[in-house]
């Protein structure tokens, strides 16, 4: 239900066609979109119900993110609604609260800057808070920081004294220089520079040398989040290949009633199959038991990589020499789906986890 009823909504608020238009306006962000999701409930769906919330967990988050990636609708809905939410809910404290009201409210927007380098690894941040007296200053840089460049709100990762720490800062303090980036999918990402970034102990999120303890839960939410998108997006491009398979003809037969094209749909349409059922078990295990969802997650995310690779690669072949053009959406599904591989680790990152895990 919950998913029909997502569907009904981005399919008229937020097709693909609106993803066109922002794209030839020059459009990272649609603060309009993101408020009615937020009067729908779905900016509040993993904030508990005494600050405003629908804390319905992250299974339901999963079913939100994946009807967005069907229709590629941008939102801040993972940074902020599933990430931030997730970090913010691992502390106890009033001000935790607070934030997570203005999450569910729609007022407040977060980024997530933690990587570095060229790939996703957050134990390995350098950028540097050195303690001044009762506060910190920060020191240093973060990339491909998604949201970055509009978001209200940063979560940085910083390495303290004796490991690192998770701050909560508004975007907009002194010393902090933003530059945003249009990415290949239309959509925004930033680079930050911290020059000496005054902070105080109510900036940090959590416990001080500590982040992980909070970052964990909410990179595991945010990449089970960022699988249910993908493998919507790998579902969205099957479903407009099998439609052009249908209607496209070729020695005046639908080229959909060639055999080896209806054998790639096949395979195509089982491995959705097979993906869909890793991204619902990793949403029933983050639900029932959030410290035991590492495998689970990185399996999910891993193969919704791999499933959205291959949905838009056979997109664009069996679309033939169309689905090269700028004319047919499939590119726009192709794009995505290579900014969604990268963020919070690609498959390699992923597959590692999985191997370690078991022991490999």
């Amino acid at each position: 239900m919950l998913a029909d009823a997502a569907r009904g909504f981005l399919d008229e608020a937020a097709p693909v066609g609106k993803l066109r238009a922002m794209r030839d306006a020059g459009q990272t962000h649609d603060p309009d979109l993101w408020q009615q999701m937020a009067r729908m409930g779905w900016a509040g769906v993993l904030v508990p119900e005494e600050a405003g919330g629908a804390d319905m967990g992250h299974a339901a988050a999963n079913v939100l993110a994946g009807e967005m990636g069907r229709s590629l609708s941008v939102s801040p809905f993972l940074s902020t609604a599933v990430i931030a939410a997730t970090a913010l809910r691992q502390v106890a404290d009033e001000r935790a609260k607070t934030a997570l009201a203005s999450i569910a409210g729609g007022t407040r927007t977060y980024a997530l800057a933690v990587d570095e380098g060229a790939k996703h690894d957050p134990e390995a941040s350098q950028l540097r808070a050195e303690r001044v007296g009762n506060g910190f200053r920060l020191t240093g840089g973060k990339r491909f920081v998604i949201d970055g460049g509009f978001a209200d709100r940063l979560l940085v990762l910083a390495r303290t004294d004796a490991g690192l720490t998770l701050f909560d800062i508004p975007a907009d303090r002194a010393g902090i220089a933003r530059s945003a980036q249009r990415m290949i999918d239309g959509r925004d990402a930033a680079q930050i520079a911290f020059h000496g970034v005054e902070a105080t102990g109510d900036d940090v999120l959590g416990q001080v040398d500590g982040a992980m303890s909070v970052l964990v839960p909410a990179l595991r939410a945010g990449q089970a989040a960022l699988a249910a998108e993908m493998a919507g997006l790998a579902a969205g491009a099957f479903g407009i290949t099998v439609e052009y398979l249908k209607e496209r003809k070729q020695f005046g037969a639908p080229i959909g009633s060639f055999q080896a094209l209806q054998h790639r749909a096949a395979h195509l349409w089982c491995e959705c199959e097979v993906t869909a059922s890793a991204i619902l078990h990793a949403g029933r295990v983050l639900d029932e038991s959030p410290g035991d969802a590492g495998l689970a997650v990185s399996l999910a995310k891993a193969r919704a990589t791999q499933t959205a690779q291959l949905a838009v690669q056979e997109g664009v072949q069996m679309h033939g020499g169309n689905g090269m053009t700028d004319a047919f959406d499939m590119g726009f599904y192709m794009k995505r789906a290579r900014v969604g591989a990268e963020w919070l680790g690609d498959y390699g990152y992923h597959a590692g986890v999985v191997a370690r895990l078991r022991g490999f």
